[in-house]
């Protein structure tokens, strides 16, 4: 089955932009002629692509078809670049999934050394990042799987360093006779979501217990950082991001020292290696700054 490129344009305008007459203005055609394509391409595949809205939505139809186009989008501008030809087409989206406090922390400059690219990123877990590729809903993923997904290749990235930190009037009012399994029963911690196990995880490292502990759930790295410095409750925080807390006594250390180390890993889809090496390679160099 052929598909018009054009008709894929037009349904990837309208999902970015949220509605027909938004895409319409992408494309700089009518809104009338922008419902046509999609008629089109929807009787053309035998399905309903979208949802009509505010804004439009993709049915799971339109989720695989707009992921293809995606695809596309990246392989055509890898031959424009391959034949010598000018970019016609203007930046191309790519879709990936990090973890947040990458996103806080080292990942940033990659992407704003890659130029041509638009990027939409999926904030996920780092044990639940590579899940998202594994159904083909992104194009790349920072995840803490060693095991490369399947059809993907993957390269090792470093570590990212956490320290437990909190503010010592905390320290003093719920640690005052030190870091006991009894006062961790009742001290709050901050916990980013329901899939966050740094703290669990450091736990079982630290002092060979598990537990369940009162928490705090807050969904942000820098506000787990300044949480922790107002005495909210304790916290797993990068170490790049409390180093000057640290140092200027604002934050300390519940157990001086004891750091949890998370590696973390490059995946990114095989088909597409060649649309992403530029990517890759920014990626790669940006951990090796930022990471340990």
């Amino acid at each position: 089955m052929v598909i018009d490129g054009e008709h894929l344009r037009a349904l990837v305008a309208i999902i970015r932009s949220g509605s027909f007459e938004k895409a319409a203005h992408i494309l700089g055609i009518t809104q009338s002629a922008v419902s046509q394509r999609i008629r089109q391409l929807e009787d053309r595949v035998g399905a309903v692509l979208i949802a009509r809205g505010q804004p439009c939505r993709t049915t799971p139809a339109g989720e695989r078809l707009f992921r293809h186009a995606e695809e596309v989008a990246l392989l055509e501008r890898q031959l424009q670049t391959d034949l010598g030809l000018e970019q016609d087409a203007g930046p191309t989206v790519v879709r990936l999934a990090v973890n947040a406090d990458s996103l806080a922390t080292w990942f940033l400059p990659a992407m704003a050394s890659s130029d041509g690219l638009l990027f939409d990123i999926v904030l996920d877990d780092q044990d639940h990042s590579a899940d998202w590729l594994r159904r083909g809903e992104v194009r790349a993923a920072v995840s803490g799987a060693s095991d490369a997904v399947q059809g993907c290749d993957c390269r090792p990235l470093g570590a990212l360093t956490y320290r437990a930190t909190a503010s010592p009037a905390f320290m003093a009012r719920w640690f005052a006779k030190g870091v006991t399994q009894d006062a961790l029963a009742v001290a709050p911690c901050l916990t980013f979501n329901a899939k966050d196990r740094l703290q669990s995880n450091w736990l079982l490292q630290a002092f060979g217990i598990s537990m369940a502990l009162p928490t705090h759930w807050l969904p942000s790295s820098h506000a787990f950082v300044d949480a922790a410095k107002l005495g909210l409750g304790w916290g797993m925080n990068p170490d790049c991001l409390v180093a000057p807390l640290l140092a200027s006594g604002a934050l300390v250390e519940l157990v001086p020292g004891q750091v949890l180390r998370v590696p973390l890993y490059w995946h990114w889809s095989r088909s597409l290696a060649k649309p992403l090496q530029s990517l890759t390679q920014n990626v790669l160099a940006a951990a090796a700054r930022g990471l340990s």
